[in-house]
């Protein structure tokens, strides 16, 4: 195993997640065609209850071990670092049998405060039986994600996205053999074809771990166990590192929670608020609903897998920078991450949601609300993805209080703001669902505007650089835009078919992918976020094809 930096190891683990992601999405083709746009509401309620109990039952663990490990390898203190994941492993492992226990247990009460009393759907039974299917999952997640936690902590971050590939691949495989088989084959209906498929969780989490586990048998040399104890390890005493363990998860289990809670605050609202107070029926909010949480989302994952992979690069980076008091490269990675998200979630949510019908008909064929609700609700990923990167920062910096108070005042936002804005997006006229993707952003927004006003106040961040780089990308945006905008008068989207979606989403990506690079690639835009050795490495392609003027880069 080799360690990464930081910019190759978020390239690194953004591929890792994008190729997880685009599995999830092809899955959903034949999965939607297996069960129907209904029973994917019934997988969504799955997902968003596990979603939610699992980040409890983590309690910010995973991401919390890796800053732990990084910053007792800057300090050398390598005996250390073992016993905490050793006591990382344990607490997951008793509060992932306590999580499992509950949800078992109470899986009827917990679908009927999803849907009711209202009738005409899925029901109580057919919810609690998913949830109790897919919380077997949170028995194995939480050891799995905290040895992912423990390479990433050492820099390794190949091996820990090779196991998001892995994982995710016999996931989908258990999903759509499942769903097919319990349905079409031994004909035993939707409900049980969505929880075979949900129980695929719990396959690929056991995959991955064997995985890791055997990387971190075979590559015990890379780790220093041999390392003399030094003087100031030996006064380290379990209960401290018990107490640190758990009092640097926190901010990243509340971080982990406010995520969930905005799902779960949709899941909660969205149907009950349109069918009691706006008058849809019940069969299109419940279609509404899956858009936005299972279909919806599945095609935004591709977004939200940018921030992922950079904040599985940017933790221990920083982390090692700020334990070093190397508050220069502190700053710039600051910078470097948010650059990294503009030039890549920006152009990608506003191309998804300008093709937001070809996209969403050639996944899951014509829809009447799928399109319409996905071209906003797309934009969710590209707030999530700012949000992300300040908060995950703010966090690699012990800065706790101001995630807390950050991430309260997002969550609070979303809730007061959920019903009042689906209530006045239907006044004037529009789908109600923009209401509740509305609060997401504005909850989003509100997280990420104090993490950076408390950067710049504690660690001196000046944002000049990211907003001269903003401003050349959204220039790049515009010339990506004007001629895909002049080519949509001449081709009829209404009447799309899966094979006139690709043929349009394929045309249309080449021209605007062609123009945005260009454009950023000229405007020096590459330079600042990828940086010169990685620039250096693009130019020699691009000599090799004579293609642009070699850019000069700083030694």
């Amino acid at each position: 195993m080799k360690k990464n930096t930081f910019i190759n190891g978020a390239i690194i683990a953004t591929l890792a997640i994008i190729i997880s992601k685009f599995l999830g999405l092809l899955y959903v083709i034949p999965f939607n065609s297996i069960v129907g746009e209904q029973s994917g509401a019934l997988y969504g309620y799955a997902y968003t209850i596990y979603n939610l109990f699992l980040a409890v039952s983590t309690i910010g663990l995973p991401p919390a071990m890796a800053k732990l490990i990084s910053e007792y390898n800057a300090l050398g203190y390598f005996h250390t670092k073992e016993r905490t994941y050793k006591y990382g492993k344990i607490i997951v492992t008793v509060l992932g049998m306590l999580t499992f226990i509950i949800l078992f247990i109470f899986a009827p009460h917990i679908a009927h405060a999803i849907i009711g009393d209202n009738t005409g759907g899925n029901t109580i039974e057919d919810i609690a039986l998913v949830v109790r299917v897919i919380s077997t999952a949170i028995i194995v997640v939480p050891v799995m994600a905290i040895s992912k936690g423990y390479l990433q902590g050492h820099k390794f971050i190949t091996p820990s996205s090779t196991s998001q590939v892995i994982e995710q691949l016999v996931r989908v495989i258990v999903i759509v053999v499942g769903s097919y088989t319990f349905l079409n084959v031994f004909k035993l209906g939707n409900t049980l074809a969505v929880a075979i498929a949900v129980f695929g969780a719990t396959v690929g989490a056991v995959a991955a771990l064997m995985y890791i586990q055997r990387k971190i048998n075979k590559n015990k040399q890379e780790f220093n166990l041999d390392a003399d104890i030094k003087e100031e390890e030996r006064k380290i005493t379990t209960k401290e590192i018990i107490k640190k363990i758990l009092f640097y998860s926190l901010p990243f289990v509340l971080f982990g929670v406010t995520m969930s809670i905005f799902e779960f605050v949709d899941m909660l609202t969205v149907v009950k608020t349109l069918t009691n107070r706006l008058s849809y029926s019940m069969k299109d909010a419940e279609n509404i609903i899956g858009i936005l949480n299972t279909w919806g989302n599945k095609l935004n994952s591709i977004v939200i897998a940018i921030s992922t992979g950079v904040s599985t690069s940017i933790v221990p980076s920083i982390t090692t920078s700020f334990v070093k008091k190397n508050y220069t490269d502190v700053r710039s990675k600051i910078n470097q991450a948010i650059q990294v998200i503009l030039f890549t979630a920006l152009p990608l949510s506003i191309g998804l949601s300008f093709l937001a019908k070809p996209v969403y008909t050639l996944f899951y064929g014509a829809s009447k609300l799928g399109p319409i609700v996905f071209k906003v609700s797309v934009f969710i990923a590209l707030f999530d993805c700012i949000f992300n990167v300040f908060v995950v920062t703010s966090q690699s910096l012990n800065r706790f209080k101001q995630v807390f108070i950050s991430l309260l005042a997002g969550c609070l936002a979303k809730i007061i703001l959920q019903i009042p804005m689906m209530v006045i997006f239907d006044h004037f006229g529009l789908n109600a669902s923009y209401g509740s993707v509305f609060a997401s952003l504005l909850g989003y927004s509100t997280s990420a505007i104090i993490n950076m006003i408390g950067l710049r106040k504690y660690f001196k961040v000046s944002y000049k650089s990211t907003l001269d780089v903003m401003l050349k990308i959204v220039l790049s945006l515009a010339a990506m835009l004007l001629p895909l905008m002049v080519l949509n008068i001449f081709v009829d989207m209404s009447h799309l078919t899966r094979l006139s979606s690709i043929i349009i989403c394929f045309v249309y990506g080449i021209i605007g992918m062609i123009i945005y690079f260009v454009m950023t690639y000229k405007l020096g835009v590459m330079d600042s976020v990828l940086g010169s050795k990685m620039m250096n490495k693009i130019n020699k392609i691009l000599k090799k094809f004579s293609i642009g003027k070699k850019v000069k880069l700083e030694s």
